[in-house]
């Protein structure tokens, strides 16, 4: 059974953990930035100035929902579906905000809305790993963001520049990266029956929202179905 001491030692938040985390996400972080190259002269193509897309690139932090507001992007700027369409691919962050909730409220406020700013996938799922393990995770979450924010933004003004070099990421196999990582942070961690049946719930419902209902749905419907299984079926040790 997790204790409260417990927590407080795994949220811990120093300079040490945070460059750990930080150091840990550079390889991820190298190919972001090819990515984040693609999104520069994506934004150029789509009559973004520079200092727009860097803008975007600091101040949103997420690719596939910088990448879908391009598509909507154009003299006339339909606010609602814009909207909707950013909220349904970045709604998985509310549950990785509730997933990491026990640590995050050790915080205050300010640190732990700071580190949430910076959650994405790979760095979430290295967070994950850590606590899974009972050792501090915050900080890699933190650090592991920063590494990627950094690249993304280096990556953006690239492609403003050069970005023709690299404009067909697909093209080299780099968007296979991300998913190879984090199946490897899924591999890498708790294995039971109840982890295994969640993974298969999210990824069969995500599969079929992408089959069959409206286009970047399979994202949010997924993390729903994964989280409310996780949510339903609770693990032996959890704190009561």
């Amino acid at each position: 059974m997790t204790t409260t001491d417990d927590l407080r030692s795994q949220s811990a938040l120093t300079r040490r953990l945070v460059w750990a985390g930080f150091r840990e996400m550079l390889p991820i972080a190298l190919f972001v930035l090819v990515f984040g190259a693609a999104f520069g002269l994506a934004s150029l193509q789509q009559g973004l100035d520079t200092p727009w897309a860097v803008l975007m690139s600091s101040a949103v932090f997420a690719g596939a929902a910088q990448f879908a507001v391009l598509d909507l992007w154009g003299p006339q700027v339909p606010l609602l579906p814009l909207a909707l369409t950013v909220f349904a691919i970045n709604a998985r962050h509310l549950l990785m905000g509730a997933t990491l909730y026990p640590w995050l409220r050790q915080l205050p406020p300010a640190r732990r809305y700071g580190v949430m700013a910076l959650a994405s996938d790979s760095n979430w799922a290295l967070a994950m790993q850590a606590l899974g393990r009972g050792q501090p995770g915050l900080g890699l979450l933190l650090g592991g963001g920063l590494a990627l924010w950094v690249f993304w933004i280096v990556g953006t003004v690239l492609g403003t520049q050069v970005g023709s070099l690299i404009a067909d990421a697909r093209r080299w196999g780099l968007d296979m990266v991300m998913g190879c990582f984090l199946l490897a942070m899924v591999v890498g961690g708790e294995k039971n029956l109840r982890m295994l049946l969640i993974w298969v719930m999210a990824a069969g419902a995500s599969l079929a929202a992408w089959r069959w209902l409206p286009e970047n749905s399979h994202v949010v419907t997924g993390t729903l179905a994964g989280g409310l299984l996780g949510l339903l079926w609770k693990e032996e040790s959890d704190e009561r």
